[in-house]
């Protein structure tokens, strides 16, 4: 039986005599289910000639009764309820069981989920033009103090853009390659993301999800890297903590610009893609500024892309990252686990869901990437209806941000994360301020 003593405390006011003899406490259980006794083993001591005690004036005996903590099992409705209430999740899905396979999932998918539309794939091109236009021109009519609320639906607006670009990338676009790669690029270059590194490096994301060293989009810290220097360390408190939803930028311009990073056969494309890339900073910065100036080139451009990036931080570490959502090695990876049970739908408001073309709706599109983004939604309820209660399921709300920013840190095999302020308590200041600051609603 596990007990715990809660909140006890001895304070032995003596200022004449000291201590004789040994204090020893010992736990006996009764045969009553949960309750433990202490009794002290010559806990009061007698002084010289037996005529003094330990506490000569008052003698008082305290039994202790230690509280049991009942334990619910990980496995338990119960204790997945808790769990997601105190993560700020609607559901914490069950695990799912060994035996069951990728395939076995996808096969339960509708075949007309997987169905390229052209009409529904170029009206969400519309809706992304269209939104972003009006966008720019909100920016161009705000007065300064409602710029905020334009860069915000500028920056969802061009978010759509990347969003229609992966699809093209997952060839669930177009059945016509060669407009995918066209419209892909297009939409990736007023983001200055080069298409077919991304591309590259994406897919081996959805190949390797949620695996420790292999996936290349976020996974958690490693130790030795946090212990490696004062200075980096310092850096990773603050990218995982208060700037973690702008951190892919670091992650922009850490994997798509090398091209040592790319197989042999990758290199050619990747520099075309970068040429795009750079043929827009060339040609097109140089005219924003020509046009309106340098703020204007901030007003117009970078601010919305920063919007952007915002998108692109939050959506990646909603849908991968949880306290109860593990990283594995290779060796004991599950993709049937890491797609469907360890991937995060997620519920926005609906204008950005809107805007962002169900990117949220996350769990089908690991299931299967060949999934256009207008039938996301349509998979989605498949699952809940098959395989309901394996999926992880929240509300975009304050706690759950809370809970991946200053929770989902350090990698751990035994509890999957250690926070910062575990491992380094006195430098931990940002994830303190956090959670001071992060409100608790759910």
């Amino acid at each position: 039986m596990a007990c715990r003593l809660s909140d006890s405390v001895f304070l032995f006011m003596c200022p004449h005599q000291k201590l004789r003899g040994s204090r020893e406490i010992l736990a006996h259980c009764s045969p009553s289910p949960g309750i433990c006794y202490l009794k002290g083993d010559r806990l009061l001591q007698k002084g010289n000639r037996h005529k003094q005690f330990l506490f000569p004036k008052r003698t008082k005996v305290l039994q202790a009764v230690a509280i049991p903590v009942v334990t619910a099992p990980t496995d338990s409705a119960d204790y997945r309820k808790k769990l997601a209430e105190s993560y700020g999740f609607k559901q914490i899905g069950e695990p799912i069981p060994e035996d069951v396979k990728l395939k076995d999932v996808i096969d339960t998918l509708p075949k007309k989920v997987f169905e390229i539309d052209d009409v529904k794939a170029w009206r969400s091109v519309l809706i992304s033009v269209t939104s972003y236009a009006l966008g720019l021109l909100m920016i161009s009519k705000a007065p300064w103090y409602l710029l905020p609320l334009a860069w915000a639906w500028t920056g969802t607006a061009i978010t759509g853009f990347f969003v229609i670009g992966h699809d093209c990338a997952h060839k669930s676009f177009s059945k016509n390659k060669l407009v995918e790669d066209i419209v892909g690029t297009l939409a990736f270059m007023p983001l200055i993301y080069p298409y077919e590194p991304w591309r590259f490096k994406h897919d081996q994301h959805h190949a390797k999800t949620n695996m420790l060293s292999e996936d290349t989009a976020w996974h958690p810290v490693w130790k030795e890297e946090f212990d490696s220097s004062p200075v980096l360390r310092k850096a990773i408190i603050y990218g995982y903590g208060p700037f973690r939803t702008w951190m892919s930028i670091a992650h922009w311009l850490i994997w798509h610009f090398d091209v040592n990073k790319f197989r042999p056969s990758e290199v050619k494309r990747a520099k075309i893609s970068l040429a795009c890339v750079f043929a827009f900073i060339a040609i097109g910065w140089p005219l924003i500024i020509y046009k309106t100036g340098i703020m204007g080139w901030i007003k117009f451009w970078f601010m919305p892309w920063l919007g952007y990036h915002f998108w692109m931080s939050t959506f990646t570490m909603v849908h991968h990252s949880a306290p109860h959502i593990p990283f594995k090695s290779s060796n004991e990876w599950n993709a049937a686990q890491a797609q469907l049970n360890g991937t995060v739908h997620c519920d926005y408001p609906r204008w950005i869901e809107i805007l962002c073309h169900d990117i949220s709706v996350h769990i089908p599109h690991h299931i299967s990437p060949r999934i256009p983004s207008y039938n996301l939604r349509a998979a989605h309820k498949s699952l809940q209806e098959n395989w309901g209660k394996y999926l992880n399921e929240a509300n975009w709300n304050w706690r759950l941000m809370k809970t991946i920013m200053t929770l989902c840190h350090v990698y751990d095999k035994e509890q999957n994360y250690v926070s910062f302020e575990q491992l380094a308590p006195e430098e931990s200041q940002p994830i303190t301020f956090l959670k001071k600051v992060m409100p608790e609603h759910a």
